[in-house]
């Protein structure tokens, strides 16, 4: 019998800390996954703007810095990919990160774009989703959105890492995120972020 490795997209989204994307793509291939990834139109300008250039071809090394053969990337305008059908067995997905537009669109059902199609399959097949919150402060409209979502059975995971590990890098802290992350996906990592 063989193990089957893990299959989860991950969304990246326009709203800001595209490096928290970087990182939980890089943990997820250190694990072994099979990483899908989707990058919404201001996902990739802001990706491009804060962490780096990616060009017309995307590849693992141009996204995480290294080669990597299970990372699989989806156009976001093609409604007959594979990520769209319930039918097709991914495992889970995160959303990082996660602009309000998005996760108002996910909380109203619309599904007029792979990634958003992507989280609506996930909820409705009963998947883990993941949905790393960017922005602060919120609205009430926010927070409504985000009940909504957590309600379908979503996980709201807003991008605020803990200090309690005292971080002395923008590295440590990038890591303490992407590490819950990882937690609340159930895949295991090495990092030393946890309380205890």
């Amino acid at each position: 019998m063989t193990n089957k490795r893990p299959q989860i997209v991950v969304g990246i989204t326009g709203g800001s800390c595209a490096i928290y994307a970087k990182r939980v793509i890089d943990l997820l291939a250190q694990a072994d996954c099979h990483v899908h990834v989707i990058f919404s139109k201001y996902g990739k300008e802001v990706y491009q703007h804060e962490v780096e250039t990616l060009g017309q071809k995307l590849n693992g090394k141009k996204l995480i810095g290294r080669d990597y053969d299970h990372i699989t990337f989806h156009n976001n305008d093609n409604m007959f990919d594979a990520l769209a059908s319930g039918s097709h067995q991914v495992d889970q997905m995160v959303i990082v990160p996660c602009s309000t537009h998005t996760m108002a669109a996910m909380a109203s059902g619309l599904c007029n774009t792979l990634l958003l199609r992507s989280a609506y399959v996930t909820l409705k097949e009963r998947r883990p989703l993941i949905v790393v919150s960017r922005e602060t402060p919120v609205t009430s409209i926010d927070l409504e959105n985000m009940l909504k979502l957590t309600q379908a059975g979503a996980i709201i995971c807003p991008a605020s890492p803990g200090f309690y590990m005292k971080p002395k890098t923008i590295d440590d802290i990038v890591d303490a995120m992407a590490s819950k992350v990882l937690d609340l996906l159930k895949v295991p990592h090495n990092l030393d972020t946890r309380w205890c």
